[in-house]
């Protein structure tokens, strides 16, 4: 009706135009996905697969210092050197685009999330650790500004203090250190880059988590908090969607920018509880980027076949109708409502999840690892969706 209006108060022509233009708005909307919001993993995953290729030439360095890189651990959520008595773990990580939304919330309402987003940093590095089965020994911060008044907020500086803190020792690790730049020029004024770095170390080494699975091994689930540490990119280009943006409240109640701040749930005190208890933990997938594709991360070809979603908190209801994407592309891109998953042989499957509820976590059986062949796949059985393998190359 809009254009029937249009068409008898202005010329065919220029109602044409406009009508193109609505078309044109109304195609964006309804095609917002990670890669037009400007993230494309496709890109990113062939960088870091070069960067391996080029590592890998590094690895003489190791001998003088009596330690060796144990095979496979190229493209693995942590890096391991092996000594005669232990494995030794490091990574970096970066937090990404979630402090922007804090910064946004803050600027809205007055009230400092910045607590929690110090702690979604941690969370990053020390979950990218424990997923091979090293416990976090010491983690260093890495904050660049474009100006450094942005630590003059008190608050705001003493809540990301507080929050790295925190987040520590939820990790079991020290606060060791770290970076703080002001990266004029670089940097946009106004809002904080930040990362960080750790040091792990599996000891005993049969501690380690190398992806020793088994045909019908059990896939156990533990909870996110929410979108946690990825996605964010496009969680910020939806809140300009929505009319009232990030105060925008969500089924149940909450507004959508607290809702994308709930803090990371950390899983180290998960992986260590199993290691005291003698539960294997065959593999162990952190579930930040490429959502649930990250699943099969293992190179060896298995079918991952879920066969119990859980139940995705409401913001991720909320994500996926204002973006229109239908259920292949947010199990594709977000974590829904999995933080975290571990495989472990099926007689250890109950065991696992009762000790991931006495250490205060969600979990649950989610489904099991079969052969298949040289097929590698991850099967969403209630969901009918299915992702081959070509979908994740990140070695």
């Amino acid at each position: 009706m809009r254009w029937n209006r249009l068409a008898g108060k202005m010329p065919a022509r220029r109602c044409a135009l406009l009508f193109r233009m609505e078309l044109v708005r109304l195609r964006v909307m309804a095609t917002l996905d990670y890669k037009t919001a400007g993230v494309d993993y496709d890109v990113l995953d062939v960088f870091k697969r070069a960067c391996q290729q080029a590592a890998a030439a590094t690895v003489a360095n190791l001998a003088p210092h009596g330690v060796t890189e144990p095979s496979g651990i190229r493209g693995e959520s942590a890096y391991l050197v092996e000594t005669p008595t232990e494995y030794l773990a490091h990574v970096e990580e970066g937090l990404g685009t979630k402090i922007l939304v804090t910064d946004a919330l803050y600027q809205l309402t007055g009230k400092s999330f910045y607590r929690n987003t110090a702690i979604d940093d941690v969370a990053t590095i020390a979950n990218d650790l424990c997923a091979v089965g090293a416990l976090p020994i010491s983690i260093a911060m890495y904050a660049g500004v474009g100006d450094s008044n942005y630590f003059a907020d008190t608050q705001r500086a003493a809540d990301l203090a507080a929050g790295f803190a925190e987040g520590c020792r939820r990790a079991g690790a020290v606060w060791s250190g770290g970076e703080t730049q002001t990266l004029k020029g670089m940097i946009t004024p106004g809002t904080v880059v930040l990362g960080g770095s750790a040091l792990g170390r599996i000891a005993p080494k049969s501690n380690r988590i190398a992806g020793d699975i088994g045909d019908g091994d059990a896939i156990v689930f533990l909870a996110s908090s929410g979108v946690q540490t990825n996605g964010l990119t496009l969680c910020r280009a939806l809140a300009e969607r929505l009319r009232e943006g990030y105060l925008t409240k969500l089924a149940d109640g909450r507004c959508y920018g607290e809702a994308l701040l709930d803090p990371s749930v950390i899983y180290v005190s998960f992986v260590a509880a199993c290691q005291q208890a003698g539960v294997t933990l065959n593999y162990a997938a952190h579930m930040t980027g490429h959502g649930w594709r990250k699943l099969m991360r293992l190179d060896a070809p298995w079918v991952y076949r879920i066969d119990n979603i859980g139940q995705p908190q409401p913001v991720f209801d909320l994500i996926a109708k204002t973006a229109q994407l239908d259920a292949r592309e947010m199990y594709g891109t977000f974590n829904m409502g999995v933080g975290f998953a571990v495989y472990v042989s099926p007689e250890d499957a109950d065991r696992c999840v009762a000790l991931a509820k006495q250490n205060g976590y969600d979990a649950w059986v989610a489904g099991s690892v079969h052969k298949e062949g040289d097929r590698k796949a991850v099967e969403i059985v209630p969901l009918g969706l299915t992702y081959g393998g070509e979908t994740l190359r990140i070695r």
